[in-house]
């Protein structure tokens, strides 16, 4: 089943995505001896947001696209859908990282139309 490896993609990218943020925000612990909290270090706290933003966003996406693989959804929407939502999320963590609100807002949107959509087509193959 292909549309199964889509999602074998879109759990190794976006876990490691998530260990490297995880890891940036050890480092940056270290760094600046900033052992709980953001300790007011406005890098820390860009860090700790984009983590934090992956976890809410990234394990409900996973489960959608697992589902969908499991309906026998198309390589082609599979494929289009972790893109779609990989892309948002980088660019998500690029624009709060790097103060660049368009980016953060493409990302934002993005994320959420890859998710919609996602929601869409499970409810969609459930009545069909």
């Amino acid at each position: 089943m292909p549309q199964l490896e889509w999602f074998f993609i879109f759990v190794a990218v976006h876990g490691l995505f998530l260990v490297a943020v995880s890891i940036s925000i050890s480092m940056l612990r270290i760094k600046y001896r900033i052992s709980y909290g953001d300790g007011d270090n406005t890098l820390l706290r860009k860090a700790i947001r984009i983590h934090v933003n992956g976890i809410e966003q990234v394990p409900i996406f996973g489960l959608l696209i697992l589902a969908l693989a499991l309906m026998g959804i198309s390589e082609t929407v599979m494929a289009v859908l972790v893109v779609l939502f990989t892309a948002a999320r980088l660019s998500h963590g690029y624009g709060m990282l790097r103060k660049r609100r368009l980016f953060r807002q493409f990302g934002a949107a993005f994320t959420y139309l890859s998710q919609i959509t996602a929601i869409v087509l499970v409810a969609t193959l459930l009545v069909v």
